[in-house]
């Protein structure tokens, strides 16, 4: 069955431009015109990929994304937010929020659609069996699920693909763009600074109250997963 787009957008001409072209690839699409309706056509559903709109009537893009991220079933997937609010300050929130992707209003639908494409292999492969161990973190790669000294951790599509990046280079340096090509792709534009706010999320998510800091940052190098060095 091909994927699910969800587009939750309140300008009706934008809804059937993106309507048109996601058809066009194959995807199936799904709308909402508001925030109330999203929450609720989500769970109905099930998307495999969400375009969210910031400005939307009776709740902000943001404030669906935060939503969604809280639920056990949207957690793994995609949500690329569209907006016209191209400030970095707000790239940054609404990356910190959840979001996976942000494209600035006016886009490109060729550009658009590629980001479709990538997020939804990214997320989508069939997904490799085996286990990765380092400290008291343990990454179940077949069953999808992380713990760390036996507590489960919460992490998005992104922050799982980068902490088993990082697991699977134990104590090895990698900067912004080396990380940006392993976990993103070199096929989809993505500013260095989001890869700063992924490690925050996957700091906030992989750290304990008292537990050590196993992301090390390396000043004007990048990052490493390393357990003998406080961060």
């Amino acid at each position: 069955m091909k994927p699910l787009v969800m587009i939750v957008e309140d300008e009706a001409a934008l809804v059937t431009v993106l309507r048109y072209n996601l058809e066009k690839e194959g995807y199936r699409v799904c709308e909402a015109m508001d925030g109330e309706e999203a929450l609720t056509v989500f769970a109905e559903s099930s998307p495999d990929l969400v375009l969210l709109d910031w400005m939307l009537p009776a709740l902000s893009g943001i404030e669906v994304c935060r939503q969604l991220r809280r639920k056990p079933g949207a957690r793994e997937v995609p949500i690329i937010m569209l907006t016209a609010r191209g400030e970095e300050a707000d790239k940054v929130r609404g990356l910190n929020t959840g979001a996976d992707d942000y494209i600035t209003k006016p886009f490109s639908v060729p550009e658009l659609l590629a980001r479709v494409k990538a997020h939804l292999r990214r997320v989508q492969p069939i997904q490799p069996k085996g286990v990765l161990e380092y400290d008291t973190v343990v990454m179940d790669l077949g069953a999808h699920r992380v713990t760390r000294a036996g507590r489960h951790v919460h992490l998005g599509p992104t922050e799982f693909r980068l902490l088993r990046f990082l697991m699977q280079n134990p104590g090895s340096v990698f900067s912004r763009e080396a990380l940006l090509n392993a976990v993103w792709g070199p096929d989809i534009y993505v500013e260095p600074r989001t890869v700063d706010v992924h490690i925050r999320r996957l700091r906030k998510a992989l750290n304990g109250e008292g537990e050590t800091d196993l992301i090390r940052t390396v000043r004007a190098a990048g990052y490493a997963l390393d357990a003998s060095v406080t961060a």
